[in-house]
C-alpha cells in the first residue's frame, strides 16, 4: 500500500510530525522582543528527525508489499535482503514470487540459491517450475543439478516436460530435406522407410548428453543396417517389426540425454531394383572394356599385316636384284668360256617350253617372264 502511495504516505506523515510542534508552539507563552531558544530547539529536532523517518519510510516502502507477501505466504524475506537485491541489480519481484511458489510446493529453497542462480544468467522461475513438476511427478531432481542444466543452455522444464509425457520424434527429420531412409536389401531391391521413434529425457544424462540429433543418426543407420542384412525385401515387408527389434537390440541411447521408449515404423515402400541397375551398369562398362580391348588386337593386327607387306616387297626387290645378276653371270659365262652358244639356245628353248605350258596351264604367276603384282 505504501509502495503504491508514496506522496500521500509522505504527506501524511508529515502533518503527524509536525503537528506536535505547532501545537507546542502555540501552548508556549512568548513576548515580542523574548525569543525562546528552548522551543525552537525542540522544533527544529522535531522536524529533523521526521524527515529523517519520512525518508526511511520512503525507502523501506517500496518493499514493505512483498515483504508481506512472503510474509503471509510463509516464506519469509528480510527487509534487509530485499534492500541488499535492490542494491545487486536483481529482480526482486521475480525471487520473492519463485521463492513463494517453491515454498508453497514444498521445496526448501533459500533467497541466496535463487539470487546466486539470477546473478548467474540462470532462468530462476523455469528451474521453479521445472522442479514443482518433477516433485509432482515424482522424479527425483536437485536444485544444484536444474541450475546446472539451465546454465548449460538447455530448457529444463522441456525436459521434465519430455520425462513426464514422451516426445516422439520422425526419423528421419523432415526439415533435413529427407523423407525417407533408403537401403538396400540382399536381394538389391531398395526399401524406403521412415521410423517413429518415441524418446524421454534422461534427467541424469541431460547435462553432457548427446542431443536429439545424435538419436536421429543413430536410429537411420540402424536401420540401414538391419534392411541391408535381410536375405529379402520381401521379408522386411512382411515383418517390419524385424527392423525395430534390431535397432532397438543395438542400445542406441547410450551416452544421449534420451531414452528410447520404442521404435516404431510408420511407413515403408519398395524403391527401385538396386541390383539390377548395378549390373547393367557393370555389364555396360565390361563391354566397352571389352570393346577398347578388342579395338587394341585389331590394330596390332593392322600393324602386324602392314610389317608382313613391308617384309613381302622387301623379299621381292631381293628377288629382282637377284633376277638382274642372272644376265650378268650368263655374260661373264660366255667371256670365261664356260658357257656355249648351244648351251645359251637349250637354256632358252627350256624358258619358252616352261611358259608354254605355264600359258596352257592358265598359271601366269609361273612364268620366268612375269612381272610380280
Amino acid at each position: 500500500m505504501f509502495a503504491n502511495r508514496p506522496a500521500s504516505m509522505l504527506i501524511a506523515l508529515f502533518a503527524v510530525l509536525t503537528l506536535p510542534a505547532a501545537a507546542l508552539a502555540q501552548s508556549t507563552p512568548s513576548t515580542l522582543g523574548q525569543a525562546a531558544p528552548p522551543n525552537t530547539v525542540i522544533i527544529v529536532v522535531l522536524v529533523v528527525v521526521g524527515l529523517a523517518l519520512l525518508i526511511g519510510l520512503f525507502l523501506i516502502g517500496q518493499f514493505i508489499n512483498l515483504y508481506i507477501q512472503a510474509l503471509l505466504s510463509k516464506a519469509p524475506v528480510g527487509i534487509l535482503e530485499l534492500v541488499g537485491m535492490r542494491l545487486r541489480k536483481v529482480d526482486i519481484k521475480t525471487i520473492v514470487f519463485s521463492r513463494i511458489r517453491a515454498v508453497k510446493s514444498g521445496l526448501n529453497i533459500s533467497t541466496n540459491e535463487l539470487e546466486t542462480h539470477y546473478l548467474a544468467g540462470g532462468r530462476v522461475p523455469n528451474v521453479v517450475s521445472a522442479l514443482i513438476a518433477a516433485r509432482k511427478a515424482r522424479i527425483d531432481l536437485e536444485f544444484d543439478t536444474a541450475c546446472a542444466i539451465d546454465l548449460a543452455g538447455r530448457d529444463i522444464l522441456d525436459a521434465v516436460n519430455t520425462s513426464v509425457n514422451p516426445r516422439v520424434i520422425d526419423c528421419p527429420n523432415p526439415s533435413g530435406g529427407r523423407n525417407t531412409i533408403d537401403a538396400v536389401a540382399k536381394d538389391g531391391i531398395q526399401l524406403k522407410a521412415r521410423a517413429r521413434v518415441t524418446v524421454r529425457t534422461n534427467l541424469a544424462r541431460l547435462v553432457g548428453g548427446a542431443t536429439e540429433e545424435t538419436v536421429v543418426a543413430r536410429v537411420g543407420e540402424g536401420i540401414v543396417s538391419a534392411i541391408g542384412s535381410a536375405d529379402s525385401h520381401k521379408r522386411v515387408l512382411e515383418n517390419p517389426d524385424r527392423i525395430s527389434k534390431a535397432v532397438m537390440d543395438r542400445g542406441l541411447d547410450a551416452g544421449t540425454a534420451f531414452e528410447i521408449l520404442s521404435i516404431d515404423i510408420a511407413d515403408i515402400d519398395v524403391g527401385e531394383n538396386i541390383g539390377a541397375k548395378l549390373q547393367a551398369d557393370q555389364a555396360e562398362a565390361d563391354k566397352r572394356r571389352f570393346q577398347a580391348e578388342a579395338e587394341q588386337r585389331r590394330a596390332m593386327a593392322v600393324a602386324q599385316e602392314q610389317e608382313f607387306k613391308s617384309e613381302e616387297q622387301k623379299n621381292q626387290a631381293l628377288v629382282v636384284l637377284a633376277q638382274a645378276d642372272v644376265p650378268k653371270a650368263i655374260a661373264e659365262a660366255f667371256r670365261s668360256g664356260n658357257l656355249g652358244v648351244m648351251d645359251h639356245y637349250r637354256l632358252q628353248n627350256i624358258q619358252s617350253d616352261t611358259s608354254m605350258r605355264s600359258a596352257i596351264a592358265g598359271n601366269d604367276a609361273d612364268r620366268p617372264d612375269a612381272k610380280p603384282s
